[in-house]
């Protein structure tokens, strides 16, 4: 969980009324109590009117809440094409989320910026190629990349040829009409590209950590600059060599 979505929990938490105590607060949100005495003086230092202490727990007084999230017309339109466009092409577990994401929004939107989401026209329709087995694989790649896990693909290029890898997931890219798997592969010490819907298996073979020369900004100071292996205004070439 990222910090700020922290301690906006510990404010929704702390706004019962009842005393909570840190250990509490730490078991609900999985981090130490260390951690929910920093974000709680924190919280108190920017003017959010926590009472209590640490060892015999916090309450916050009443009338606090949350300011409104305002947003501007371009923002909103953004925020809900983008959740739309994802809910169309994205993996399960995203298209889940864009959904979520957008019921979240409608519920704290102020009145006006609310009529502004409901009036973007803005839609996305899912590709025929755009089916469940795709879309748990991108769940599963954008999961391993998370957790820096190294993957065995089982892959096929644009000439039918099977191939088999390992590699360091970096990151997936969308091209508006294919997704990509960005990764260093281990077989050619370099970085390659693999298109997502030519992956016919693949599985987990141990956790890497980062070094230089290998991560996704490496990639990108290397690559894109030169943008030797992508068609311009279309789906990159393949880079499985």
């Amino acid at each position: 969980m990222r910090r700020a979505d922290r301690l906006f929990q510990i404010v929704q938490h702390l706004r019962g009324g009842r005393l909570t105590t840190a250990a509490d607060l730490a078991e609900r949100l999985e981090v130490s109590p260390r951690t929910i005495y920093r974000d709680v003086a924190d919280l108190m230092a920017n003017g959010v009117p926590i009472d209590g202490e640490a060892g015999l727990g916090y309450m916050m007084r009443d009338g606090y809440d949350l300011p409104p999230l305002m947003f501007t017309r371009a923002e909103v339109t953004a925020l809900v094409a983008g959740a739309r466009l994802i809910r169309a092409w994205g993996g399960a577990a995203m298209a889940l989320g864009a959904e979520n994401a957008l019921d979240k929004i409608e519920t704290i939107l102020p009145a006006d910026a609310l009529q502004k989401a409901r009036s973007v026209h803005v839609y996305a329709i899912a590709p025929d190629g755009m089916n469940d087995v795709l879309r748990r694989r991108l769940d599963a790649m954008e999961e391993h990349i998370a957790a820096s896990e190294r993957l065995e693909l089982s892959y096929r290029d644009k000439t039918g040829a099977p191939t088999e890898r390992i590699v360091r997931p970096l990151g997936v890219w969308f091209w508006g009409q294919v997704w990509t798997l960005v990764a260093w592969c281990e077989l050619r010490n370099d970085f390659r590209m693999f298109r997502v819907d030519r992956v016919e298996e693949m599985s987990v073979q141990g956790r890497f950590d980062a070094e230089s020369g290998k991560t996704l900004s490496d990639f990108l100071t290397c690559e894109v600059d030169k943008m030797p292996n992508f068609e311009r205004g279309g789906a990159p070439h393949e880079t499985v060599r």
